[in-house]
């Protein structure tokens, strides 16, 4: 049997091209996976159910004080939201799409920002503050010009010698 490997002259040599356990590659944890967030970053809005249920929960503690179950006042609150009609439901919806616009524009003024583009606010604010800087140095310069009239010397130049016309 010239020629022919054994099984573990193959083994050996499987288990040097194998890749070690642990080397190179390294798991990372969900949490290290995940990425960070940012906390100036707005909240995502309360949809027409998560804003019912904050008026549903404050309803729910006062009619049951020793509740302390927070599934048990969920699944009350999912059936009484199962059991409305459009009609009841349309306050809650008008209150989401609201939060939900006010989201938008914070959205769009956060990306903006995270751009280094100038806020719309910022905006206004730093041409406050432009405008109020040109009047007070308009004001500067008109009682400048004021005091130059209360010289009595016009006829001197800036040698201090008086001239002819």
């Amino acid at each position: 049997m010239t020629g022919a490997k054994s099984k573990a002259a193959t083994a050996k040599s499987d288990s040097r091209l194998s890749v070690k356990k642990g080397a190179g590659v390294q798991k990372m944890s969900k949490a290290a996976r995940k990425a960070a967030k940012d906390p100036d970053m707005p909240k995502r809005p309360a949809s027409a159910f998560f804003v019912f249920m904050e008026e549903f929960r404050k309803q729910y503690k006062e009619e049951h004080p020793n509740n302390k179950s927070v599934a048990a006042v969920g699944k009350a609150g999912g059936e009484k939201w199962k059991s409305m009609s459009e009609q009841e439901k349309a306050p809650f919806v008008a209150k989401a799409e609201k939060r939900k616009t006010e989201y938008t524009k914070n959205m769009e003024a956060y990306n903006r920002k995270l751009a280094g583009e100038p806020d719309a606010l910022e905006e206004e604010e730093k041409e406050r503050e432009d405008e109020a800087v040109e009047e007070a140095e308009s004001d500067k310069s008109k009682s400048e010009v004021h005091d130059d009239d209360d010289d009595d010397d016009a006829g001197d130049d800036e040698s201090g010698e008086e001239y002819d016309d």
